[in-house]
């Protein structure tokens, strides 16, 4: 380690060094540096010493010189003296420019102080301003959040707020602020998750709003297909086997792509951007079970919205049903789509549970509106906006066997007020008809009337001559018209979507059975009551066609039977009651008939003592103007038959005259009588020219010639009898030969009284 003597030695070069510069200003240069040294090292004492030993060496010197070289010396003495003089004046500027330096160096030292004070400062202020820059980039991002928030960029600012609270919180967390805005961040989290729900609400709420009009343009989309599959049924018959929905027909339409959720055509557009937002920021947040409840409820709630308190099924246009309609399908359509369109976020439960109280709720306030409606063809315009509803649904996927359960109601409502009018129609008809031939007046007339009638002329068309009457009255072709009318108006309920064609045959067969035997056949017997035979025979007529009618309708229904596995042929209960009436008409002809001969009878004068009656021709009168004007519209064979039964009932009512007991004897000239008007009657048999007529009278003809014969005993022959009297009734004939005989007997005895004068008491 360098002692104090070694510094001395040191500096005394050093100032030595000094003395021997040449220049002032090389000295006070070199000097200067070493004041500084002394100084810094505190060997400023030193330094004086140095120079003051230098300067007596140097005065030594110069003495010794002097010595030798006095005046030299002298010179150098004066020399010296001024250098000493400058070297006094060069110490004491030394001294100043040491306190100078000295006050320089402090000053120097106060000012490196303050330097390194400012430094420290600079690096403080350096330090906190790079604080400052980071807290305040991690307010930026803060605000930014927010801002993005303000502009519903809401995925944008929860991504913002990931990286404000995992990276930048990082750089300054041993702050405040990033305790704070860490703990902001939970509530800022909620803040995105509201907003964005609120948007998702604004969304569903628009979606609500938008839901009829949606399900207007699926009811659209629907005709659209309706109306392609009718021409491809037209092109191609055995495409009418297949429905709307079917595999066949969405195959066929596939090539007529229609999005009902974003279509330039309708100006549908139904953008699922909030709902995917919604969805990932939730998913983002951990709360998508959170969100998928909410969500839900949300819905559940739109749907209570959707369903009003009550339906009016009586506006026009069923403006009230297709309302409801249009804002359930579209509110369902939403929801298929929100299925398809995401993964596991709407459970199929719960769209199917939603769908189910739509449905319900609509079956409720249709069904409870439905007494209201009076109309049958507001019924089906009603069913026509559910079937399109079905169909609709249809092609989503929804289960619609509800609806087709609410459909077969309305059907039985629609059948029954078909039922009602259709059976004032048919009384109102059977009431007014005439009863009378239905006269024809042209060759178009007649057309319509065959054309709408089930009947079959017997003459043909080109031979017909104008006017002409046709067998039936005007009831029957009018009912005619009813009847396919009504069958027209059931199968059109059955023409879309109409899941139970069963009921619809079943339901047709029963209310036109009832139709037919309540409201026609029925009417019809009860008007046999008449006493008119003219009515009765053009009743008799009407209730033929009416079964004709029948059969034909039967064919006609097993054909047009909507249920293809149905077999059983159709057999209609008004066929066997046309059948019934008409027997009971043909009775109630006999019984006019019969009651007209029995009138006439009983007109009969007979004086069966001497006396006889005329009123046979009257009878043959009446039965051949009768058969041929009044029952002339009868059909032969019941003509015959009438004819039959009424010579019958003659017959047998002019024995009945012979054999009643108040006729005690016949006289001779009563059976002559009797006889003629019997051949009478037989003549008049013989021109209707049918053997089997003239058979009726065989018994009165052959009792008439039994009172007529000379030998009684005849009778009473078996063999004889048989043969000659074989149609005469035993007891009848021995009656009635008695009261000849009596008779006989009594006029012997008058003239045997008269000839002696007796008197038979």
């Amino acid at each position: 380690m360098p002692t104090l003597d070694d510094f001395d030695d040191d500096l005394f070069a050093a100032v030595q060094q000094v003395t021997v510069t040449t220049s002032d200003s090389d000295y006070i240069d070199q000097l200067v540096p070493l004041i500084k040294l002394a100084r810094n090292s505190d060997r400023s004492p030193q330094l004086v010493r140095t120079l003051w030993e230098i300067s007596h060496q140097r005065e030594s010197e110069i003495e010794k010189i002097c010595n030798s070289n006095h005046q030299e010396f002298v010179s150098s003495v004066n020399q010296l003296l001024r250098v000493r003089e400058g070297t006094v004046n060069l110490g004491s500027e030394i001294l100043t420019l040491n306190q100078s330096i000295q006050t320089s160096t402090e000053k120097l030292a106060n000012q490196k102080k303050a330097l390194v004070d400012s430094r420290s400062v600079r690096q403080n202020i350096d330090e906190t301003t790079t604080a400052l820059n980071a807290c305040l980039d991690v307010l930026r991002l803060s605000n930014q959040v927010h801002e993005l928030l303000a502009k519903k960029r809401h995925y944008a600012a929860l991504r913002a707020l990931d990286e404000l609270r995992d990276v930048h919180l990082k750089e300054v967390g041993r702050y405040k602020i990033a305790e704070m805005i860490e703990k902001s961040v939970p509530a800022t989290h909620r803040l995105i998750a509201e907003a964005v729900m609120t948007d998702l609400n604004t969304w569903l709420y628009r979606i609500r709003e938008a839901s009829q009009y949606l399900g207007e343009v699926a009811f659209y989309h629907t005709e659209m297909r309706r109306t392609r599959m009718r021409e491809r049924v037209e092109k191609e018959e055995f495409m009418g086997k297949f429905k709307l929905n079917s595999a066949v027909e969405l195959v066929a339409d596939e090539t007529d792509e229609f999005d009902i959720l974003n279509n330039e055509e309708t100006e549908t557009q139904v953008d699922f951007s909030p709902l995917f937002e919604c969805m990932h920021i939730h998913e983002t947040l951990g709360r998508t079970d959170q969100f998928k409840i909410e969500y839900a409820a949300t819905r559940r709630r739109q749907k209570e919205l959707l369903i009003p308190t009550t339906l009016d099924l009586l506006d026009e246009d069923e403006a009230n049903l297709s309302s409801l309609l249009e804002s359930i399908t579209g509110f369902a359509i939403v929801e298929r789509a929100t299925m398809a369109k995401t993964h596991n976020f709407r459970a199929a439960v719960d769209v199917d549970e939603l769908w189910e109280s739509m449905c319900q709720s609509a079956i409720t306030l249709i069904s409870n509106a439905l007494p209201k409606v009076d109309s049958d063809e507001k019924l089906l315009k009603i069913k026509g906006r559910i079937a399109l509803f079905i169909q609709t649904m249809g092609s989503w996927n929804y289960n619609v066997s509800s609806l087709n359960s609410l459909v077969l109601t309305i059907f039985a409502k629609y059948a029954q007020l078909l039922k009602y009018r259709f059976s004032e129609d048919f009384q109102e008809i059977v009431s007014t008809d005439d009863y009378m031939p239905m006269p024809i007046n042209s060759l178009d007339e007649y057309d319509k009337v065959v054309n709408v009638s089930w009947y079959t002329p017997d003459t043909r068309r080109e031979e017909l001559i104008f006017p002409c009457v046709l067998p039936f009255s005007q009831m029957y072709p009018l009912c005619c018209i009813d009847i396919r009318n009504f069958l027209n108006q059931i199968y059109q309920f059955s023409d879309e979507n109409f899941q139970h064609s069963n009921v619809i045959d079943e339901t047709l067969m029963t209310s036109l059975d009832d139709l037919l035997c309540e409201n026609v056949c029925q009417s019809l017997v009860e008007r046999l009551s008449s006493q008119y035979p003219g009515q009765i025979v053009q009743i008799l007529t009407n209730l033929e066609h009416f079964e004709h009618a029948c059969e034909e309708l039967q064919t006609l229904l097993f054909q047009a039977r909507s249920s293809s596995s149905a077999s059983a042929p159709v057999v209609l209960r008004a066929k066997e009651q046309f059948a019934a009436g008409r027997k009971t008409a043909e009775k109630r002809i006999f019984e006019l008939v019969n009651s007209k001969i029995d009138d006439l009878i009983d007109t009969a004068e007979y004086d069966w003592q001497v006396s006889a009656s005329s009123y046979m021709q009257e009878l043959t009168r009446y039965l051949h103007n009768n058969m041929s004007s009044v029952m002339l519209g009868l059909p032969t064979d019941l003509k015959e038959l009438v004819y039959f039964d009424a010579l019958s009932h003659a017959a047998n009512s002019v024995l009945e005259l012979a054999l009643d007991d108040h006729v005690q004897r016949i006289s001779p000239a009563a059976i002559r009588l009797l006889n003629n008007d019997v051949q009478y009657l037989s003549a008049f048999v013989d021109t209707l020219d049918n053997p089997i007529l003239k058979e009726n009278l065989d018994e009165l003809i052959q009792t008439v010639a039994l009172m007529q014969t000379d030998n009684p005993d005849e009778f009473f022959d078996v063999g004889q009898a048989n043969r000659k009297y074989g149609r005469v009734d035993r007891q009848n004939g021995a009656a009635l030969l008695e009261k000849y005989v009596q008779t006989q007997k009594d006029n012997t005895f008058a003239n045997y009284a008269s000839r002696f004068g007796l008197n038979r008491s």
